[in-house]
């Protein structure tokens, strides 16, 4: 487990602007991403991570617009994702600003492109995107899905984990599909079980409501902890979350943006 533990907070982008459901479902319009992301930055945030949630051809150049306008304003590490099929999609989302790529779809597809990522960038930039569900379906009682969660695979999801990391990948963003959106908690099972299979840093996304629910997650085994509606609608800021942790024990980077 890392030292210091990362708090993030994700914009889910689609058209330009960030938008939230629950469950990946119902999504509603949430603000400008680049404003939302200088607010974050404030606030003290460890890093971003923008996911393209419609990813499709014609929104392509307004997701790298959206990303090199961020890069521009805002010095901490950025993650995209979302519709990255290729190496060369890697490339060009370099050039314009993002520090480290997630990769989900396209490589459950073709598992080949998580080594030709991570020989051609490095397992630094490599950031394996897992949405998962609860299934009686698999051995480990959890199954990997796509398309925003709404397609099963046949993939365990720990099995995937251990061969994603074997090919390159140098960090696991795992999503609980069932949490989503909830506001009631990570899935700390799900936590647990990745940080037994992983060599490489676990960011718990899915399901964040409350100061409380960050510190469980770390304890659970994350090194960094991802959140978006708490965030986006003004419940909770960054330095909240950090305070909260902090008092907690968890090492945390500066605290900042605690209302008073």
């Amino acid at each position: 487990m890392s030292l210091v533990c990362r708090v993030i907070p994700c914009l889910d982008v689609a058209g330009g602007r960030v938008v939230k459901g629950v469950n990946f479902e119902n999504l509603r319009d949430m603000g400008d991403p680049v404003e939302l992301a200088r607010e974050y930055f404030r606030q003290g945030a460890d890093e971003l991570t923008f996911l393209d949630v419609t990813a499709t051809v014609d929104e392509r150049s307004t997701t790298y617009d959206v990303v090199r306008r961020t890069a521009e304003e805002v010095f901490i590490p950025l993650t995209v994702g979302g519709g990255v099929r290729s190496a060369e999609d890697v490339a060009r989302l370099l050039s314009v600003g993002a520090d480290k790529i997630g990769v989900n779809s396209a490589a459950i597809a073709r598992p080949r492109l998580l080594d030709e990522i991570a020989d051609r960038f490095g397992a630094q930039v490599l950031v394996l995107s897992l949405d998962v569900k609860r299934s009686t379906a698999t051995g480990s009682g959890f199954v990997v899905t796509t398309h925003g969660g709404r397609t099963e695979t046949s993939l365990d999801a720990l099995e995937w984990a251990r061969e994603a990391i074997q090919r390159g990948a140098g960090e696991l963003l795992v999503n609980s599909i069932d949490a989503d959106g909830t506001r009631e908690g990570f899935d700390l099972e799900l936590v647990a079980l990745m940080r037994e299979v992983s060599s490489v840093p676990v960011i718990a996304s899915g399901g964040a409501g409350d100061v409380t629910h960050f510190g469980p997650a770390i304890e659970a085994g994350a090194d960094a902890v991802l959140a978006a509606s708490v965030f986006h609608s003004g419940q909770l800021t960054v330095g909240e979350v950090k305070a909260a942790m902090a008092a907690d024990g968890i090492a945390v980077r500066e605290v900042r943006g605690v209302r008073s």
